[in-house]
């Protein structure tokens, strides 16, 4: 059955939609436009830095730390980021998040999935970055969860979709200044309170799909650690660097 399926639908490119090998994979074109944080990275929050491979390195070397994350106070522990946010990186994150594409957040979220490994530790929860329920009713569906629910399996965790909520609908982010990035996001996640029990004292895993200056990744671990929450750590399926 499964070789009749593929004969009539062949595996395709995440990408492009070109003829690949296999489910869930980039055509070669694809795959060098693709930048995977692989190598030295951000302990904070996932940029990539300049240097060797960083592969083998421990979680706490506090010398990968990028000039943002010593000067901005990150409330979480580490984070992890799977890909660059430009190029097909860019593409498949909008694709997902815009394009009515939900069938990507297996794929990509095994991506994600394998950039937190690091991070996972024994009964750890994950959440996702929740959206407002009108933004929510517009997309349809909430692509941080989609990730983070993959992520969750992946590594055995339990997933709660549900943990933090919006307290109110924030505008854009796009074209403010980073004071006014986290400004705008001040207050703006809350825990539900009929998970709050479960938190106490747990670590937290935080997934969405994009981090740019950190200001949504700030309010949700704030809102964490202020409900009682052990160690925060985030990861995200695509990291914005400066050009």
């Amino acid at each position: 059955m499964k070789a009749a399926l593929r004969l009539i639908y062949p595996p395709q490119c995440l990408g492009c939609g070109g003829a690949v090998e296999q489910d869930g994979a980039l055509c070669p074109r694809c795959w060098r436009d693709c930048e995977f944080v692989s190598g030295c990275a951000c302990r904070r929050c996932g940029v990539p830095l300049p240097g060797g491979d960083a592969d083998g390195g421990a979680v706490d070397d506090a010398s990968l730390i990028c000039d943002d994350c010593l000067t901005i106070t990150r409330p979480w522990r580490h984070g992890r980021a799977a890909l660059v946010y430009r190029g097909v990186g860019r593409d498949l994150v909008l694709a997902l998040k815009h394009g009515d594409r939900p069938d990507l957040a297996g794929p990509l979220g095994g991506w994600l999935a394998m950039a937190a490994a690091p991070l996972v530790r024994e009964g750890m929860l994950v959440a996702p970055i929740p959206l407002h329920p009108r933004r929510l009713l517009q997309r349809k569906f909430n692509q941080a969860a989609l990730l983070s629910a993959q992520t969750a399996k992946v590594h055995g965790l339990t997933h709660y979709p549900s943990l933090l909520y919006r307290t109110r609908q924030t505008p854009a982010q796009d074209h403010r200044s980073l004071p006014e990035r986290f400004a705008n996001l001040q207050g703006a996640l809350a825990v539900a309170p009929r998970h709050q029990a479960d938190l106490l004292g747990r670590s937290v895993l935080l997934v969405d799909d994009v981090m740019a200056s950190g200001a949504t990744m700030t309010a949700a671990a704030e809102a964490l650690l202020a409900a009682g929450a052990g160690k925060v750590c985030i990861t995200v399926l695509a990291r914005a660097v400066k050009e």
